[in-house]
C-alpha cells in the first residue's frame, strides 16, 4: 500500500527516510516498526517528539524483499516528496540514510561523509543522519547514530529563537525554528 507521510502539518522540522518496510506497509504509516521505535527514542534525545515533526519517505511503496530502491522508483516518487516538502514548508529537513540524502542533495554522496552536518539549500536546511535501521543491523552503528542526533540537538539549540508572548498563538503548531545563513566553509563542499 501507499505510505505517504504523517505528522504535524505545521512542522518546522521534517524527517525523510528511504522507503516503507514490512510494518510500515501493513500499518500505512512511516517508521512504526523497530526502526520507528528507535527513531522515537532518538527524537526525544534531540528534544523533539513525533507530534513536533512531519515524517515521510522518498519511496512511497515497499520495495520487494526490502531491496534498495531502483533509480526509476526514486525518480517516480521524488515529485511526491517534493510536493510534501512544499506543502509542509519545513525550515529543516533531516534525511535518514543514503537514499534520502542523495535524493535531496541531488548528488551521489556517502552518508558517512555528510552525516551530522547542515547543508543550506534553496528552500530549507538539509541535515543528513544515519538511518535508525543501520543500528538495528549493526550494533556498532548505534553510538554514531546517537552522536548524529546529539549534533542535531546542538544545531537546533543554536538555531532556536524564543517566541515573544505577543507572537504566541493558540493553534497547536510545532516550535518555530530560525535558520542562520551558511558558513563560508560549508559552501566549499559544493565547489
Amino acid at each position: 500500500q501507499v505510505v505517504f507521510g504523517v505528522g504535524n502539518p505545521h512542522a518546522s522540522v521534517m524527517f525523510v527516510g528511504e522507503a516503507p518496510g514490512f510494518h510500515e506497509d501493513r500499518e500505512g504509516e512511516p517508521f512504526v516498526g523497530a526502526a520507528g521505535k528507535l527513531l522515537n527514542d532518538l527524537l526525544q534525545s534531540a528534544g523533539l517528539s513525533r507530534s513536533d515533526i512531519y515524517i515521510a519517505n522518498v519511496i512511497k511503496c515497499r520495495p520487494p524483499n526490502n531491496r534498495d530502491p531502483e533509480p526509476d522508483e526514486v525518480e517516480t516518487c521524488k515529485p511526491f516528496l517534493m510536493q510534501q516538502i512544499a506543502m509542509i514548508r519545513p525550515k529543516l529537513v533531516c534525511t535518514l540514510g543514503n537514499w534520502a540524502t542523495q535524493t535531496l542533495l541531488e548528488r551521489k554522496v556517502g552518508i558517512t561523509k555528510v552525516r551530522g552536518q547542515a547543508f543550506y539549500l534553496k528552500d530549507f536546511v538539509l541535515f543528513p543522519l544515519l538511518h535508525p535501521a543501520a543500528a538495528l543491523h549493526q550494533d556498532s552503528m548505534l553510538e554514531p547514530l546517537r552522536g548524529d542526533f546529539m549534533k542535531l540537538r546542538e544545531f537546533l539549540d543554536r538555531q532556536a529563537k524564543p517566541v515573544k508572548p505577543a507572537e504566541a498563538t493558540t493553534t497547536p503548531e510545532a516550535p518555530t525554528l530560525q535558520i542562520d545563513p551558511p558558513q563560508p566553509a560549508q559552501m566549499e563542499l559544493f565547489g
